[in-house]
């Protein structure tokens, strides 16, 4: 069965940092690509970030140069290091797992941006 469990989330003052975790098992880890997506009340799941089997990233505008996304093969692991949050940034994050035949999603992580 196939897991995905995202961890990290949490309450955060404006300009503060975070680093989300997605730990997988039940796939071929290094055969997936990874992303990341939130969803924030009211609006449609958005990519943030993704990552390939050959480890290049694509960001959204939106967090380029604020956040990164990485991955450890060995771990099963996606992370999502999130720094110079904004209030914008609040969402809820979830992982997401994909190949050419199928794809998985986590069960999400909250991540609240507020003074």
């Amino acid at each position: 069965q196939v897991q995905l469990v995202e961890s990290g989330g949490g309450l955060v003052p404006p300009g503060g940092s975070l680093t989300l975790s997605c730990a997988t098992s039940g796939l071929i880890f290094s055969s997936y690509a990874m992303g990341w997506y939130r969803q924030a009340p009211g609006k449609q799941r958005e990519l943030v970030a993704l990552i390939s089997i050959s480890r290049s990233t694509i960001y959204s505008d939106s967090v380029k140069g604020r956040f990164t996304i990485s991955r450890d093969n060995a771990k099963n692991t996606v992370y999502l290091q999130m720094n110079s949050l904004k209030p914008d940034d609040t969402a809820v994050y979830y992982c997401n797992a994909h190949n050419a035949f199928t794809y998985y999603w986590g069960q999400g992580t909250q991540v609240t941006v507020s003074s």
